[in-house]
């Protein structure tokens, strides 16, 4: 069976590269990407590793526990208190409906085993095939399945704090869908399947730099504009109504992305464990660079600031976190930090779009950063695991500066043709009057607190 993810690229490049990725528990068969009827006659069969499926089992949860509560809550905090509710109901109601539209054909899409660049085919439609001894690399397949059906869950639900507080329920879960479909299962299937047109680039995003963060922030931002600015933008007081939520859904993205990151290596070895600690440094040199700007730029360091600065660490070092030193992810989260930081309170209020919770500003921007930083910071001079053979530092860049624009293209022209459908089917604004109310009490019939 091929391994369709980012560890058969970092164990085909230690089969190819000059570095000895085999170091950091990396294993070499999992590079193989013949089906199994076309191995030779003596090849050793796929085994099962329980201490690989026990950590991805783990692994899988975190991931969910970084949406349902912790998303949730940062996103809930960050809105006004009248729109809590709806933020909370949205990444709930995300969850469940792509968990269903990924079993259906999303897992198809993107791993089906098609030989397309662009999409898996629908091979697995249905999960067609698929069995409870079915094994992918050392890990059951199913439970590959619900690993990556959970990055596929966060994604979209990461995309709604760019239009927070100003759209209808059903044009999100309507253009959830479609935006699954068309945009996050065909990136998937370009950056992490053996066939995908990133992967055979040798493109480096060891879990969802272009996948998750980039593809979320330019839909959010997309959807910012086209969806227009909230009533009263620049007039009437838009601050966070809770602030301690906000950090308590910050603290628990920390937690479960170490889920995602290191569960990315799909292994119990040394790769998931670099990825560990990048998860650690790269968080904390953000976090120390945002505060320490607010410090210089406005004479205090607030919360909000901090909680920003985890949130732009964790997502820079996505893309390089089993890819880059330790000391190099301190280095990229830093720079990913000052930059969201210049995007959010420079770049926003200069263009004046509305990105309500800054979805573009942190996970785009610092996205971007993290996925073309992974580039550099990758070279054994810095640090890094290396390059494979007969590639530069130069060629690494343009390789990933190239899936990135791709990746900003794709999603940016496909997200604005999905938001038109959803207006024209739907509508993708509520009445102002409901709007002015708040989305808790006019879509959901309920309100968070009672005074």
């Amino acid at each position: 069976m091929r391994i369709p993810t980012c560890f058969a690229q970092m164990a085909r490049a230690a089969l190819t590269g000059p570095v000895a990725l085999a170091a950091l528990g990396v294993l070499p068969a999992l590079a193989q990407e013949t089906a199994p009827e076309a191995a030779p006659a003596d090849a050793a069969a796929p085994a099962l590793n329980s201490g690989d499926t026990a950590w991805m089992l783990v692994s899988t949860a975190l991931v969910l526990f970084m949406i349902l509560p912790g998303l949730a809550l940062f996103y809930g905090g960050l809105v006004r208190a009248k729109n809590i509710l709806s933020v909370l109901m949205q990444c709930t109601m995300i969850t469940a409906v792509v968990i269903v539209v990924w079993v259906l054909w999303g897992y198809s899409f993107a791993f089906g085993g098609g030989q397309s660049p662009f999409w898996g085919g629908f091979g697995k439609a249905f999960l067609a095939g698929v069995t409870p001894q079915s094994i992918s690399g050392s890990i059951p397949e199913y439970v590959f399945i619900c690993f990556q059906m959970t990055f596929a869950c966060i994604t979209p639900a990461l995309i709604i704090g760019g239009f927070a507080e100003r759209i209808k329920f059903s044009a999100v879960i309507l253009f959830v869908v479609l935006w699954a479909t068309f945009v996050y299962f065909p990136i998937a299937h370009m950056a992490w399947d053996s066939a995908g047109l990133f992967f055979n680039w040798g493109t480096m995003d060891f879990a969802g730099g272009t996948v998750v963060h980039i593809n979320a922030g330019i839909a959010a931002l997309v959807g910012a504009v086209m969806i227009g600015r909230r009533a009263g933008y620049g007039r009437d007081n838009m601050a966070p109504h809770a602030l301690p939520l906000t950090l308590t859904g910050a603290g628990i993205l920390w937690v479960g992305w170490f889920g995602f990151n290191a569960g990315s290596a799909l292994a119990a070895n040394g790769s998931a464990a670099l990825a560990m600690i990048n998860t650690f440094t790269a968080t904390a040199g953000a976090v120390i660079a945002w505060s320490a700007i607010e410090k210089l730029v406005r004479g205090k360091a607030s919360m909000l600031g901090g909680a920003s600065g985890v949130v732009a660490g964790l997502v820079a070092v996505t893309p390089a976190a089993g890819f880059v030193g330790p000391v190099g992810a301190i280095v990229l989260g830093m720079i990913a930090s000052a930059v969201a930081y210049y995007f959010v309170t420079v770049v926003k209020i200069r263009f004046g779009y509305d990105d309500s919770l800054d979805v573009f500003g942190i996970h785009g921007v610092a996205g971007i950063i993290g996925a073309i930083g992974t580039g550099v910071l990758a070279s054994s001079s810095l640090g890094g695991v290396g390059y494979a053979e007969g590639v530069s530092m130069g060629a690494q860049v343009w390789t990933q500066f190239v899936a990135v624009a791709v990746t900003v293209v794709w999603c940016g022209v496909v997200s604005a043709i999905l938001y038109k459908i959803v207006d024209l089917a739907v509508g993708l604004r509520p009445v102002p009057e409901a709007e002015s109310q708040g989305l808790d009490i006019t879509s959901h019939g309920e309100v968070a607190y009672h005074t």
